[in-house]
This record gives C-alpha cells, structure tokens and sequence, in this order.
C-alpha cells in the first residue's frame, strides 16, 4: 500500500488547513488510521488516531483542535487543524496499521505498517 500525503503549506497562527492521506489500495476502511509529526530537531510524536469504526485518540497538544476523519469510498483520511499554533510547524505523515492494535499500540509509530511521504505544514506570521 502506498500513502500520499498532502495539503500542507505555510499558514498564519490561528488559521486552519486539512491535510488528506489517500491509499493507492482500498486499505483504509479496515485499517487504523494514524497522524505523527516530525518538527525540526525533535523525534516524531503521534498526533491522532482512528480506527476502523471510527474511534478517534489525539495527543493533548492538538486535542480540541485537530480532528481526524475519513472517508472510505475515497479511501482518504484526513486532519482538519484548527487555531494552528507555530509550535505545530513540523512535516505531518499518515500511517496505517492493523485494527487489532491496542490502544497503548496507538502512539506508537513502529506499529504502524506503511507510511507517506509526509507533507510539511509551517505556522508562522
């Protein structure tokens, strides 16, 4: 399965964007969906989550702001950031893994399975 990650940009702090990860394969409807983000010198950190019936985790630091969604027909995923902050500039990716992944499993990137390429996302003024 390969993601394609994308809708990311420079943006201005308090605005919105909606990045989209589309599988080449219908894969998504049964998988759990994931977003991690990398922002500069700094390890990769999970942002959301959503399983396959649609279940949603997100990390304290985006929680009331980002939402994860998706849409299986179009076998996309998508984070909707709201009131984007500049400490959320980073290179945003998608991840599938299994559903039978237990919720501890969830934060973690190595138990997910296929990765895009990431899209990057810069909050600044």
């Amino acid at each position: 399965v390969q993601l394609q990650a994308s809708g990311g940009g420079l943006v201005q702090p308090g605005t919105s964007l909606r990045l989209s990860c589309t599988a080449s394969e219908g894969a998504i409807s049964t998988k759990t969906v994931g977003w991690f983000r990398q922002a500069p010198g700094k390890k990769r950190e999970f942002v959301a989550a959503m399983r396959r019936y649609g279940t949603t985790y997100s990390s304290n630091s985006v929680r009331g702001r980002f939402t994860i969604s998706r849409d299986n027909a179009k076998n996309t995923a998508y984070l909707q950031m709201n009131s984007l902050k500049p400490e959320d500039t980073a290179i945003y990716y998608c991840a599938l893994g299994s559903d039978r992944l237990i919720v501890s499993s969830l934060y973690v990137e190595e138990n997910y399975d296929a990765w895009g390429q990431g899209t990057l996302v810069t909050v600044s003024s």
